[in-house]
């Protein structure tokens, strides 16, 4: 049996705000929370849920694993970022690589995480 992305855990040191930006951002819904995890599912129940893990150490370091999000064009992607920015997000960076612009981006917490057009 081939396996099935389930979740997406980010480890945070505050769950439930952190899911109120990553809800607005990406129009998922708050499930609720769980002991230690605030959960996020899609509303259409095609994406995994999106698990946000309180953990007591800060993040240090570059993250090892990030999202990248993709937008219809170069226009949209600058209102993404605007928006994102609204939400809390930081703007780290803007370049060009393979014909793609990225925006790589931090949410609150300082997780990496990319808005690319084409």
């Amino acid at each position: 049996m081939p396996l099935r992305l389930t979740s997406i855990v980010i480890d945070c040191q505050d769950p439930e705000t952190l899911a109120g930006f990553w809800a607005e951002a990406i129009g998922y819904t708050r499930a609720g929370v769980f002991n230690q995890y605030a959960v996020l599912e899609d509303p259409d129940k095609k994406g995994p849920n999106l698990l946000l893990q309180r953990v007591p150490e800060p993040r240090s370091g570059k993250n090892r694993v990030h999202w990248d999000w993709l937008a219809e064009n170069v226009a949209d992607q600058q209102a993404e970022v605007k928006r994102l920015e609204g939400l809390g997000a930081a703007k780290v960076s803007e370049y060009q690589e393979m014909g793609i612009q990225w925006v790589v981006m931090n949410d609150p917490e300082g997780n990496v995480f990319c808005i690319a057009a084409h």
